[in-house]
């Protein structure tokens, strides 16, 4: 099986009921690894050698969160800025993420429509995509089609079991059939 490495970011989980449900499917599984950031950092001050060693045994890096004013929320982005230094994820002699997979994990709240550009926020939700995509691409990681729940607020029981089983079998290592991209 695959060491899989899921990094967990919502600053309200207990209010969640799509991501609560998906990060104990994470733990429950053998060979996965969570870090849940605003559990182990609500100062903000990150332990970058636990979460540089965490990343280096992994072959796929998760990035779990509900979207928030088009992007992560914040503490991931602190994570992001203080763990992928240059000269160890990205740079010249940079490549400690080489080949790993990078795949993200997203619920919005609003719906597909919504993420349109006739809807609500004006674009598909693909199009707020592009760091996350470069950031793999510049630490060498191969990136894998987002999976995401859209109006995760207002899904029925039955689509929430249903994204919950596939996020499961995916970091299971059921990645072989899963897309690269968009």
């Amino acid at each position: 099986m695959s060491r899989v490495h899921v990094l967990y970011a919502h600053s309200a989980p207990h209010a969640s009921r799509v991501n609560r449900r998906m990060i104990a499917a994470a733990r429950s599984l053998p060979n996965v690894t969570v870090s849940e950031l605003y559990e182990l950092y609500p100062d903000f001050v990150i332990d970058v050698r636990r979460e540089q060693a965490l990343l280096s045994e992994a072959e796929l890096i998760v990035m779990q969160h509900p979207i928030q004013w088009y992007g992560m929320p914040s503490l991931q982005k602190e994570w992001l800025d203080q763990v992928l230094e240059h000269g160890w994820a990205y740079g010249k002699s940079g490549n400690m993420l080489e080949g790993k997979g990078f795949l993200l994990a997203l619920t919005t709240g609003g719906g597909t429509g919504a993420y349109s550009a006739e809807g609500e926020h004006g674009y598909p939700l693909e199009a707020f995509l592009p760091p996350y995509r470069q950031t793999a691409i510049l630490c060498r990681m191969r990136w894998l089609a987002p999976l995401v729940l859209h109006g995760a607020r207002h899904a029925d029981e039955a689509a929430v079991d249903a994204h919950v089983e596939t996020y499961r079998r995916l970091l299971e290592g059921s990645l072989a059939s899963h897309p690269t991209s968009l």
